[in-house]
């Protein structure tokens, strides 16, 4: 890694608004430079922090409706350039790209809109999000050095490690990456079914994976054991927590450490 290390350069960009306010003061507070777009950085302007329009800072201006504003070499080249290697740091130099340190990205709310009774294709098609996805990758990607966040309850552990050592443990780095890793493939998942359904309305949804797109929607005490961990899932079609729609799957560990395939238990959901 280079010598210069810490959270000096932020980008933030979200549709859930829950606490950026506070966190974005907190980073501007330390002096963290923060980037923004559209409606995040009006928000972040009107209560009084200093932030910097992505357009401005790629010197490209937003166009087609905001389909096309974040997708960039200055936002995936400072996302994605490795600080350790010389040649990256070159490259970037030379094209005037700065690293980008911290990513806040939470996503059009694609699952939201389309349960809307109202929803059209055209506004189902509009909320499907492009850039998001693109920088949490990129994020997420590089996260050994880059600390990516794309759930506003995960900025008060970000904010007490950035206090106390003025960055995030590479540990929590890595947490944060394999959660958006989880999130965009649920959301791209999520946006696979419903397309299927608009194109292939009279056939069953047969997925080339085995995936399924569930949602949480209770933490349960104990798995099969008392060490083992145990939730309850949701089908993201199904509403209600009938036998069909709702599953008992288990993240087992064998000493309480190492997981272990995911059992899925349709048949048990009416037992809990």
């Amino acid at each position: 890694m280079s010598a210069e290390k810490g959270i000096r350069r932020a980008l933030l960009s979200v549709s859930d608004k829950t606490g950026l306010l506070e966190f974005a003061k907190f980073l501007a507070g330390r002096g963290v430079e923060l980037i923004s777009t559209g409606g995040t950085a009006k928000t972040l302007r009107e209560a009084g922090v200093k932030v910097v329009e992505l357009s401005d800072y790629t010197g490209f201006p937003e166009m087609m409706d905001g389909r096309v504003k974040t997708l960039h070499p200055k936002v995936h080249g400072g996302l994605l350039q490795r600080r350790d290697l010389a040649t990256h740091r070159e490259q970037a130099a030379k094209h005037q790209i700065s690293p980008i340190d911290l990513v806040v990205v939470n996503l059009y709310p694609f699952e939201q809109t389309v349960a809307r009774p109202d929803c059209t294709t055209d506004l189902a098609i509009e909320n499907i999000d492009i850039g998001g996805p693109s920088m949490l990758r990129s994020a997420a990607k590089n996260h050994e050095a880059v600390t990516v966040v794309t759930d506003p309850s995960d900025y008060a552990m970000v904010q007490k490690e950035i206090e106390v050592h003025g960055d995030t443990a590479a540990a929590t780095r890595r947490k944060l990456a394999a959660k958006v890793f989880r999130h965009t493939a649920h959301y791209d998942h999520l946006i696979g079914s419903y397309l299927t359904r608009l194109a292939e309305p009279d056939q069953p949804v047969l997925q080339e994976s085995a995936g399924m797109v569930r949602r949480r929607a209770q933490s349960l005490r104990y798995g099969e054991n008392p060490h083992q961990k145990a939730a309850l899932y949701g089908s993201f079609f199904s509403s209600t927590p009938t036998h069909a729609g709702w599953d008992r799957e288990k993240n087992c560990s064998r000493h309480g450490k190492r997981p272990m395939r995911p059992i899925d238990k349709p048949r048990l959901a009416g037992s809990l």
